[in-house]
């Protein structure tokens, strides 16, 4: 298939984007848990960042400006990003509000569910790497490093309250989104406009000051397609030329990011240290046990991913002449 055509798939393949769109937005959602992680461990996370690197090219942008609309429609992956971009959507609309309401009411539950999805998504990915050797471990020591010093970053007590800088929350926030191990919401967090954002996506699903909410998010997303247009090619030539080492890098992203999503916290507060558990009662074991389950829901979505990659790739193949 040439490269200047849109993928072919079912509608089968278009509801698993979907899926992996739904868990990428609901992982989002949470501060210390990035979606690019979940897009990486169910194998589409370098389509991703090609398909947006195509969407925001210099031949993109020309066809939009010479309204050379069904060119656009039939060379772009247009219905790749729409699929998961609607999953994304759908979960940060649906879940905002409840998984919000954990992270005031039951902390511990929900960060040891995502404790246990960050561990496996290391042990998932490891397998990326072709070739490990000393270059490799060195990069993915230096992710570590780096992320578990970003992770640990004091909170912007007092943020400026302007559209410039809700503009530059957007792009920095989408560049850490799309890397696995670092939380595009707790960039927000470090740069004190989680709580404003999140509460302006409560607002405008609530009906109430519709016009401020919608000028908040649409600020905010005039900086996602600033910072993600930019950053993505960044990205993509990095897995071009320097593949293993990238992948390594980004593995130590996640395993430093585990200082971030600790269950056991000193206070409420979302710069809080943390903590060993102080007593082993039942909510210390049902924290237990939701760590267990994101561990095995990550390592079963592995498996489901790897099989339908290996049918993909074999689907792809041509068919023998008898």
């Amino acid at each position: 298939m040439s490269e200047n055509t849109v993928k072919k798939r079912s509608v089968k393949d278009y509801l698993r984007i979907y899926i992996v769109g739904l868990i990428m937005g609901g992982a989002d959602v949470v501060p210390g848990v990035s979606g690019g992680t979940m897009a990486f461990i169910l194998g589409i996370y370098e389509e991703l960042i090609e398909s947006i690197r195509k969407f925001t090219s210099t031949e993109a942008i020309g066809m939009a400006v010479k309204f050379q609309i069904k060119k656009a429609f039939q060379t772009l992956p247009w219905p790749f990003l729409l699929a998961l971009g609607l999953g994304i959507l759908s979960a940060i609309a649906v879940l905002s509000t409840p998984i919000h309401w954990m992270l005031e009411h039951q902390p511990v539950l929900i960060w040891a569910f995502f404790f246990g999805l960050v561990v496996a998504s290391i042990f998932a990915v490891f397998g990326r790497v072709r070739r490990w050797n000393a270059s490799t471990m060195i990069a993915a020591l230096i992710g570590g490093v780096a992320g578990w010093v970003v992770v640990g970053l004091p909170l912007l007590q007092n943020p400026p309250d302007n559209p410039i800088y809700l503009i530059l929350c957007g792009a920095v926030a989408i560049c850490a989104m799309i890397l696995p191990g670092i939380s595009g919401s707790f960039i927000l967090l470090l740069m004190g406009k989680y709580d404003y954002v999140l509460s302006a996506v409560n607002g405008l699903k609530a009906g109430a000051e519709v016009g401020r909410n919608f000028l908040t998010l649409a600020l905010f997303v005039i900086g996602i397609v600033i910072g993600i247009s930019s950053f993505v090619r960044l990205l993509g030539w990095l897995f071009r030329k320097y593949h293993d080492w990238t992948v390594a890098v980004l593995i130590g992203f996640m395993a430093g990011s585990l200082r971030k999503v600790w269950p056991w916290k000193s206070s409420a507060a979302n710069d809080a240290v943390n903590v060993m558990p102080e007593k082993f009662d039942g909510e210390f074991w049902s924290a237990i046990a939701l760590a267990a389950l994101g561990f095995i829901l990550v390592i079963a979505l592995e498996a489901v991913a790897k099989r339908l990659e290996k049918r993909a790739v074999a689907a792809s193949l041509p068919v023998p002449e008898e």
